[in-house]
């Protein structure tokens, strides 16, 4: 049965919560807020009266009022004024903010880190699309598969890339979630386990829990001396290739998810060498390589690889427009081997029957003339990236900041193990954050955040300004600098 919370005991798990650097009422809320997060005030428990607490702190009972108010409005308190309101965890989570979520004014979010759709090409492309429309009507629309032209243009880069492709071997999918859970649902299953990076995408994280499959983590190396920014080879060290083939070895998963290619969050890209060594050594483990490479054109220092299929057949690969192009487009692929393209067809018709077709006549439009909008967009990201790494450098020295040779996303480590609480003050300042251990199992990772440079470099400014202030408030309060937990639910993250 629901219980309650003492104000005795109230008081003993606030500990010396008012530290003066802001008002009382907001610091009150804060701690509570994090107490709740953190699991060491239950959910569907009721706190004590505001009068009862106000006694015990010896505070106004304004300031208790205020307190519950603010806590009342953020979903982490139920009832009205003069209730004994019940902790929870709002639907709309504060500390996370994800697609569909509505955005307050004045918030910016670096939650989510996706672009824009790429203006006049992809607004060509839907147009050109409605030309080609007419000719599809007579039939059904249903196609596990994917549109022939869609997959014949896929299936073109791969081969122009190195990689000879055939239409047979593409499955198109809406996007590469919708890929990635077609190939657990297939390869994995309940109860298989599933090696990853670690840190790794937390969408995919979340999949694979979803599945029902085990996740086995494999940490990546600390970060090494940043390579310089000219050079058209990745810098050695970004994965622990040698903990990643024990791993499949000792513990057998069903499948690797892997992104390879300016790993989200880290930015990193692996090299050749590394590519080459773990399909090697990873043959013979029983263990399938699944690639996401949807960052992969995203290769904002020239960084020459090769995709890691080019190294053997058996690698599936996950790929999609959302990064490059627009996430709008809902259009993704799977590449691999035709008995396993035929494997996930298969799965794919007991979650859907076939993907929207408009869509797939502009993929196609846009994926025969792919580059035409990328060297604007690259350039666009290069000046977001030195604009958030000078930022962060001049405003957050302690912070020790990754740089990225590619992708939407900075990696840092901060000065002590406060991602969550950061996550939780930030929008007070008009930011959204992701915080580390949504990077991560276990509530690893508490000492980073990742910071996407998909903003302009003004709102950025604005944000690290923000983040600065965040900091400095967690800085100035005991109780914030607590390693927290993650919620045990967030909403996704790109």
């Amino acid at each position: 049965m629901p219980g309650s919370l003492n104000p005795t005991a109230m008081v003993r798990l606030l500990g010396p919560w008012n530290t003066g650097h802001a008002p009382a009422y907001r610091e009150l809320a804060d701690v509570v807020r994090l107490l709740v997060m953190d699991g060491r005030i239950p959910l569907d428990v009721a706190l004590p009266s505001e009068r009862a607490l106000a006694a015990s702190l010896g505070v106004s009972r304004t300031t208790v009022t205020a307190a519950y108010a603010s806590l009342r409005e953020q979903g982490f308190l139920s009832g009205g004024q003069g209730s004994r309101g019940r902790t929870g965890i709002p639907h709309r989570t504060v500390p996370v903010s994800g697609p569909g979520l509505a955005i307050p004014e004045g918030i910016l979010d670096l939650a989510y880190a996706s672009l824009p759709a790429t203006g006049e090409v992809v607004h060509r492309a839907f147009a050109d699309a409605l030309i080609d429309l007419p000719a599809l009507l007579p039939g059904f629309g249903y196609d596990a598969v994917g549109l022939p032209p869609l997959r014949e243009a896929i299936a073109d880069r791969y081969t122009a890339a190195g990689i000879p492709t055939t239409a047979a071997q593409i499955l198109v999918t809406s996007g590469a979630q919708h890929a990635l859970n077609i190939i657990l649902k297939t390869l994995a299953g309940r109860q298989q386990k599933v090696l990853v990076e670690h840190p790794s995408y937390p969408n995919a994280l979340d999949a694979i829990r979803t599945s029902g499959s085990r996740t086995v983590p494999v940490p990546m190396p600390p970060a090494a001396e940043p390579a310089s920014g000219d050079s058209a080879e990745p810098a050695s060290g970004g994965w622990d290739i040698d903990a990643m083939v024990a791993t499949m070895r000792h513990q057998r998963p069903a499948m690797a998810y892997l992104v390879p290619d300016f790993h989200n969050p880290t930015g990193r890209i692996m090299s050749n060498l590394q590519r080459r060594r773990l399909v090697r050594e990873a043959a013979g483990t029983g263990t399938v390589l699944v690639v996401d490479e949807t960052l992969r054109e995203l290769n904002l220092d020239y960084v020459s690889t090769s995709p890691l299929a080019a190294f053997s057949p058996a690698v599936v690969t996950i790929g999609s427009l959302s990064k490059s192009h627009w996430a709008g487009l809902r259009t993704g692929w799977i590449r691999a081997e035709e008995e396993l393209i035929s494997r996930f067809v298969q799965t794919r018709t007991t979650m859907d029957l076939g993907g929207p077709v408009v869509e797939q006549l502009a993929a196609a439009r846009l994926l025969r003339a792919f580059t035409e909008p990328l060297d604007a967009r690259l350039a666009e990201l290069r000046r977001n990236r030195e604009a958030l790494l000078g930022l962060l450098a001049e405003h957050l020295p302690a912070w020790h900041v990754e740089r990225p040779r590619g992708g939407l996303t900075a990696w840092c480590r901060l000065p002590t193990p406060s991602s969550t609480a950061l996550t939780v003050v930030a929008p007070d300042f008009g930011v959204r954050l992701a915080a580390g251990p949504r990077f991560g199992v276990g509530g690893a990772f508490e000492h980073f955040m990742r910071v996407p440079y998909t903003l302009a470099p003004a709102q950025l400014e604005t944000a690290v300004l923000a983040l600065r202030d965040a900091q400095a408030r967690i800085d100035a309060s005991p109780q914030l600098r607590r390693t927290l937990k993650a919620p045990k639910e967030a909403a996704a993250v790109a």
